[in-house]
């Protein structure tokens, strides 16, 4: 499934780290928390920014982070693929991005 980000541009890295903190926050404090509890499309966009380089796995963060789209199941083995090697900092930013793909294809599954 392809998934599309509206936003025009990415967030910065302090409004990324700082929503990221915040989603965590929310989903530990709730039992059961909803796939639609997850960052803003902006938030994702930046960590895909965060994120591009020239290994396989960051092209397809490079390509979503400059066209807001990719191939949903790409998208999160990359992420998925980047957390081998990223901070604990970073390694939370790419569990949010691989949340925004959840509900991107919970809305897609659920809109007629």
């Amino acid at each position: 499934m392809i998934v599309r980000n509206r936003a025009v541009s990415p967030a910065s890295a302090l409004t990324v780290m700082g929503e990221v903190a915040d989603v965590l926050d929310h989903r530990s404090t709730t039992g059961r928390p909803s796939v639609t509890t997850a960052v803003s499309d902006r938030v994702a966009l930046g960590i895909a920014d965060m994120f591009r380089s020239t290994t396989p796995s960051g092209q397809v963060l490079e390509r979503f982070a400059r066209t807001g789209t990719a191939d949903s199941a790409a998208l999160i083995e990359a992420c998925r693929v980047e957390q081998g090697y990223a901070s604990a900092e970073g390694h939370a930013a790419l569990y949010c991005l691989i949340g925004w793909v959840h509900k991107q294809r919970h809305r897609a599954a659920t809109t007629p």
